[in-house]
């Protein structure tokens, strides 16, 4: 079993979707961030997604990716071994109701490291002028399947974020999380891995039962920063990035630690932030949120 570095290059036609009002308000409602930017319909501009909602347009297209593999010549069991190990999303501007977005995917690196070969996937989300919603770059790694062949890294991968120092003390929130939180949010968001509902599925993948999406766990760090932060306005996202390591098993209380912001002196700010499972271990790690001015015609 070995996945070949010849896979690197691998792309995907576009996945169009029609962005309603039902589904970014259900996404944040998943995550029980109620604030008027995403359920307030009597907004003069109306409601947005989620700064992380650009997850679930992606979805469908990675699961095409996958059977893309196995038609190239990985096996259902190699793909089975992947696991969501990065997430580097730029948020050029929120989604909105009445968008119509197009994902394309291309597999822009495949390398083998000690866990097994490393995949770098590049996903580009636009609307219906073409005009780019988000940009994201995403490792997996096969766990225990080596790469074979020349590794092929990324070429172009995203620029290094300044301002990652961890100053200060942190604020702490914790969130309790319900034994249905993964259930709610595979239909809110629309990402549907069994691993997350089945638990015959997730004891037979070698989990001890079924546990909650990493980019569940991501989009609540993602939710308290805004709110301790950016006084609660999602329009000032402008990058969100992460590693997912420990799982949250489900009922559980998670802990969201952020520290003080540091100004890069460019008009941002950068946040550094983990979310711990309930045994203290992080689930994301090395979380950084890069906050922006309000561009020209968002919403205030």
């Amino acid at each position: 079993m070995a996945i070949p570095t010849t896979l690197a290059g691998m792309s995907l036609d576009p996945v169009i979707h029609e962005v309603d009002e039902r589904w970014t308000m259900s996404y944040a409602t998943a995550l029980g961030d109620h604030q008027d930017h995403y359920l307030d319909t009597t907004r003069a501009d109306g409601v947005v997604g989620h700064p992380l909602f650009s997850v679930c347009p992606e979805w469908p297209v990675i699961v095409q990716s996958r059977q893309l593999s196995e038609n190239l010549g990985v096996t259902r069991d190699e793909v089975l071994t992947g696991v969501h190990a990065t997430h580097d999303v730029v948020v050029h501007r929120l989604a909105r109701p009445g968008d119509v977005l197009s994902t394309s995917l291309e597999m822009v690196g495949l390398v083998g490291i000690k866990p097994g070969a490393m995949s770098t996937t590049r996903l580009e989300t636009v609307d219906a002028n073409g005009q780019p919603v988000a940009s994201t770059t995403q490792n997996g790694i096969y766990l225990g399947v080596p790469a074979e062949g020349d590794d092929r890294p990324d070429p172009s991968p995203p620029p290094p974020i300044e301002g990652t120092e961890r100053r200060g003390d942190p604020h702490t929130v914790a969130i309790d999380v319900s034994a249905g939180a993964a259930h709610v949010y595979t239909e809110c968001a629309r990402i549907w891995n069994p691993i997350h509902t089945d638990k015959a599925v997730a004891l037979a993948a070698g989990l001890p039962d079924i546990i909650l999406h990493g980019t569940a766990n991501l989009a609540y760090g993602v939710s308290a920063v805004v709110a301790a932060e950016a006084a609660d306005d999602p329009h000032q996202v402008r990058r969100i990035s992460c590693r997912f390591a420990a799982m949250v098993l489900l009922p559980s209380t998670i802990t969201i630690r952020m520290w003080p912001a540091n100004d890069t002196g460019d008009g941002r700010r950068t946040v550094p932030f983990e979310v711990l499972n309930q045994q203290g271990e992080p689930a994301v790690k090395d979380g950084l949120l890069v906050l922006g001015p309000i561009q020209t015609g968002s919403a205030t």
